[in-house]
């Protein structure tokens, strides 16, 4: 496991993100553990998560991207962190757009909020936990509908490594 990967997950349960009980998730399955990425709340813990979820990415996917794109609510802070971290670390200045859950109807308009997404661009979604895949379901249609863009990475904090709908576990579903 790389170092990074070790300090991360002392860095979740220093923050108070990672603690462990018993718990019951969103898809009402029974877990020793929850994360709770609300947790993270000082500049200094997002700036620091920005620079987990860079080295992520840079290790798995390389800087051959142009946008991050995170889910409301909580992938909103880690698009914006991550592209800042980036930025300052790599010297990567990738856009960065987050979705609304609702439409809006005044002004620009539209469900998207920060870089105009454009066909043949690269992005990689950011997310804080994967279980049963339902936020990156129903944000791909989102992103989608707005350009031909090449999804080319999710990088998650955790992966619960549960199953989809089918065969295949909800992150590779």
């Amino acid at each position: 496991m790389q170092d990074y990967k070790k300090e991360f997950i002392e860095f979740m349960v220093e923050a108070g993100v990672l603690t462990f009980g018993d718990f019951t998730t969103k898809s009402g399955r029974n877990t020793p553990y929850f994360i709770n990425t609300g947790n993270y709340d000082t500049g200094a813990e997002i700036s620091r998560l920005g620079e987990f979820y860079a080295a992520a990415i840079k290790d798995r996917c390389g800087l051959d991207f142009d946008v991050i794109y995170g889910p409301a609510y909580k992938g909103i802070p880690l698009a914006v962190t991550t592209s800042a971290a980036l930025f300052r670390v790599y010297n990567k200045n990738a856009g960065f757009t987050f979705n609304r859950k609702e439409a809006k109807t005044h002004g620009e308009g539209g469900n998207l909020v920060g870089h105009k997404l454009a066909d043949k661009q690269k992005l990689i979604i950011v997310e804080d936990v994967i279980t049963a895949g339902t936020a990156i379901r129903e944000n791909l249609p989102v992103i989608i509908n707005a350009a031909n863009v090449n999804i080319t990475a999710i990088i998650v904090s955790v992966d619960r490594m549960e199953k989809g709908t089918g065969e295949l576990s909800a992150i590779q579903q």
